[in-house]
């Protein structure tokens, strides 16, 4: 009697298995389950999506930048402006040097991107990296040069465009080549060792892997260097380059301070404006998993 009861029983516990699997063993392809499916499962399950790019709290900035030229308008609407303050800040004009004044900056941060990062690639190679003091220095003394004697030393020979971009773009490589030496040498030696035992080739791994993880802290010094740019380029004026440095300075020679005052918050607001594009630009570019 008790064999027939304990043969039901083994019978209703093989009709409830699962098929293909075992008693009290999660079904293959199921969440907890083990073995080929549940691998497959794994690899065909959506990766978690990362951050958002842009977020609502990242438009605090150009609303409160939006703000701050509404008052500014509104506070030189009510002065009176004499002929000499009108003209200079005529809105005509105005938008006609921010555009300048953008497009230099622009200039300037996309050559000290290009120059300076393939040179910090260059420094951290082990064939290569006996340059990295000459490297170095050179990038030194553009930075230590005071830009203002810069300017002036090369107006002495050539003005304009190009002149004023050359001078800047030295100026400001030191903080991208830096932060570029610097994010290359943080990648972690396993995940290179990892990528090599994969059989990827030097030229992979440094554009796949360690440019990739490198692009915060690399992204962080393009944005010094734009902000460098933006700040120091009224100072092309003196070489008739262009922005809003012709205003500025037109401003304080003839001591009006309204004016004064408000190209120099039309100069500021510029630059958190570009450094937030930036922002946005740098993030895009960032792997999710590390965003």
């Amino acid at each position: 009697m008790s064999t027939s009861v304990e043969s039901s029983g083994a019978a209703r516990e093989r009709d409830t298995a699962p098929p293909g699997g075992e008693v009290g063993t999660p079904p293959p392809g199921s969440p907890g389950g083990t073995g080929r499916g549940a691998d497959t499962a794994r690899r065909r399950r959506p990766a978690a999506p990362g951050p958002p790019v842009l977020s609502l709290r990242d438009l605090l900035l150009p609303v409160g930048v939006a703000v701050t030229l509404v008052v500014l308008y509104s506070y030189v609407r009510g002065q009176d402006l004499d002929r000499i303050e009108t003209n200079l800040l005529r809105p005509s004009a105005l938008l006609d040097q921010t555009w300048g004044h953008i497009y230099i900056s622009v200039t300037i941060a996309v050559l000290v991107v290009a120059i300076a990062v393939p040179l910090g690639v260059l420094v951290t190679r082990e064939r290569t990296s006996a340059s990295a003091p000459v490297v170095l220095a050179l990038a030194n003394i553009g930075q230590a040069a005071p830009s203002l004697g810069l300017i002036a030393l090369i107006g002495t020979w050539k003005i304009g465009f190009w002149a004023v971009v050359l001078v800047l773009t030295g100026y400001a490589i030191l903080s991208v080549l830096r932060n570029t030496i610097a994010g290359l040498q943080g990648v972690d030696r396993g995940v290179l060792d990892a990528a090599k035992g994969m059989g990827m080739s030097p030229a992979a791994v440094l554009l796949k892997v360690e440019l990739p993880l490198a692009v915060p802290i690399i992204g962080a010094g393009a944005r010094t260097a734009l902000i460098l740019a933006v700040a120091t380029v009224p100072l092309g004026s003196f070489l008739d380059a262009g922005g809003l440095g012709l205003s500025l300075f037109g401003a304080i020679k003839t001591d009006r301070p309204v004016a004064t005052l408000t190209i120099a918050v039309i100069i500021a607001c510029l630059a958190l404006v570009l450094d937030w594009l930036a922002g946005i630009l740098q993030r895009l570019a960032t792997p999710r998993g590390i965003r």
